[in-house]
């Protein structure tokens, strides 16, 4: 399962996502539906906020597991820089 520490990173940036269904945004381009940095439809979240669903249907036959969850895991953590998010919530990737 990924790593994902809750810091609430790329539900704000959600704007930058093409196509966007921008019922799903706030005015500031933030996911409507993050509440207290807590997604309050978890269960029934999109496709695209699913880090297992997308690498299974889109990119399971161009990276391992272990590659696709390192690439999300700097992207996620250069969010946090670019959002000055305090650094208890970088992911660490612990490589074997």
């Amino acid at each position: 399962m990924y790593p994902c520490t809750k810091c609430g990173a790329c539900c704000r940036t959600l704007y930058q996502i093409p196509d966007i269904d921008k019922a799903m945004l706030n005015n500031d381009g933030s996911c409507k539906f993050l509440i207290n940095n807590q997604c309050s439809i978890y269960q029934n979240r999109p496709e695209f906020c699913n880090v297992q669903i997308m690498y299974e249907k889109y990119f399971k036959d161009k990276y391992s597991l272990a590659e696709f969850y390192k690439l999300n895991i700097e992207v996620c953590n250069n969010l946090q820089d670019m959002m000055k998010i305090d650094t208890k919530f970088r992911i660490v990737l612990i490589e074997t």
